[in-house]
């Protein structure tokens, strides 16, 4: 592609995009494709010659869009959100154009040196402890797993690096029952063995959280049995229910063990923002480490987590290994920020949070967040106010889940709720999930999208409502 066929499909590509934002709402929120409607459009083999720019933009429309599912939709109410400000999209340009790799520092030091920036700015923003480094890492499941990792080398002393786990105790890690499952994978891709993850039932009171005896229990029975505890993976807003550990009761007993703490706050942290939300975490100054990541409700576009550490000899000595080609000479003080990840290529994340920052503000940020808790509180109340509906976990932050009590119904709920699930994705106005909470199927409905409003929430109780009586029937 020469510079003046980029310059024109770029062009091109900016207007296509303006257009997209400005006719989101009308798209169905999840794909309404079929298995196999994509891949048979496209051929078997790639061209032997370059094609016309001509047709390939021509077959985004055709063949790709109808194949996505819009995250950046207003009634995204799925998951968590994924949010691709306009802001963070012009840094991605940018950031692809130029298409640096910050493994090192002298291998981009702008991007090493505004990475070390945007963590601190954001460690203040949300009153985290200067005694924390921040590194920005792809997704919370690499800053799980490298606090893992963590555990396991320093409870080993750092050997199992180099001669593997066969000569040592069995290692046992503890989390609460409604942790995310990248807990799970990281202990098994560690090699401490799935089985090896001690999962704590949650409290029933308002927030969920681990049962601080019950862990106290689980530990000595382990020591007395002859394992080695290492780690306790904690969590503030989960993602099936928004559950928060209690971190100053957990870290009591973390501190009595001498175990290593880190905490799993992907998506609620980017809310503690906002100083009346700090409560959640209180005592997060305490741990050991903590993710965080912008690229969801915060607006740092995927992939940008950030993974805060206090000992960073320990994750360097964890993940770091330098052959004599990737040495910085004759520089001290110096961050390679490949010392702190689990890939040696790095992308430049740092400018997505430099320009979401400066352009949109914090208040601005601020105040997305306080709209959706609002709004989910006020979702949650008109749904408490209408027959037939059931708040299973009120809201934490803007997630809460319900479920709907069928009268007509005559098979199993958790089979009506999937089927209500279903026909609400499928109408297209909406887009929502199921989770499981005690063995019961609910919905879970998050509000989290940079574009929502306040008449989407109001289409998404219409349309539940309107769907859940047109099943009951």
């Amino acid at each position: 592609m020469k510079l003046s066929d980029y310059e024109k499909a770029g062009k091109y590509a900016i207007e296509w995009g303006v257009k997209y934002r400005e006719n989101m709402a009308q798209y169905p929120v999840m794909a309404q494709t079929k298995p196999g409607d994509i891949v048979k459009q496209i051929p078997d083999h790639m061209p032997q010659l370059g094609e016309d720019i001509e047709d390939l933009l021509a077959d985004m429309d055709k063949i790709i869009l109808p194949g996505i599912t819009h995250w950046q939709h207003p009634r995204f109410f799925a998951y968590f959100p994924s949010n691709a400000p306009l802001a963070s999209v012009l840094a991605q340009q940018f950031s692809a154009v130029m298409g640096s790799l910050a493994l090192l520092w002298q291998t981009s030091p702008a991007a090493s040196e505004l990475e070390e920036k945007m963590t601190q700015w954001l460690q203040r923003a949300v009153n985290l402890s200067p005694d924390f480094m921040g590194v920005i890492q792809d997704g919370a499941s690499s800053s799980t797993l490298i606090a893992v990792l963590t555990m396991r080398e320093r409870a080993t002393q750092w050997q199992s690096n180099k001669t593997g786990l066969a000569q040592q105790k069995t290692l046992r890690i503890y989390v609460s029952e409604h942790a995310h499952s990248s807990v799970e994978r990281a202990v098994g891709f560690a090699g401490i063995g799935r089985e090896n993850l001690v999962k704590i039932n949650g409290d029933e009171g308002a927030l969920h959280g681990m049962n601080k005896q019950a862990l106290q229990q689980a530990i000595e029975a382990d020591i007395k049995h002859g394992y080695q505890p290492v780690g306790i993976v904690l969590c503030t807003g989960s993602t099936s229910i928004g559950s928060c550990d209690d971190i100053e009761g957990i870290c009591d007993v973390a501190e009595k063990y001498n175990l290593y703490t880190h905490l799993d706050a992907a998506w609620a942290g980017a809310a503690m923002v906002c100083p009346e939300f700090q409560h959640y975490w209180q005592g997060v100054n305490r741990l050991d480490s903590l993710v965080l990541n912008p690229h969801k409700w915060l607006g740092g576009q995927h992939d940008c987590s950030l993974h805060y550490f206090k000992n960073t000899d320990d994750v360097r000595k964890t993940l770091s290994l330098q052959p004599e080609y990737l040495k910085t000479i004759d520089m001290e003080d110096i961050k390679n920020y490949s010392d702190y990840s689990l890939g040696l290529g790095r992308n430049f994340r740092a400018l997505k949070l430099w320009f979401l920052f400066r352009i949109y503000g914090l208040e601005y940020i601020q105040n997305i967040f306080r709209n959706h808790v609002s709004w989910a509180q006020y979702l949650q109340q008109r749904f408490e106010q209408t027959p037939n509906f059931q708040i299973i976990t009120p809201c934490f932050l803007s997630l809460f889940t319900f479920r709907y009590l069928p009268q007509q119904w005559q098979g199993d709920v958790n089979d009506f709720t999937q089927k209500l699930v279903k026909i609400i994705n499928d109408d297209g106005r909406i887009y929502i999930t199921q989770s499981i909470y005690n063995n019961m199927k609910m919905i879970r409905f998050q509000i989290g999208t940079y574009d929502c409003t306040k008449k989407d929430v109001d289409i998404a109780y219409q349309t539940i409502t309107e769907l859940a009586k047109k099943l009951d029937k």
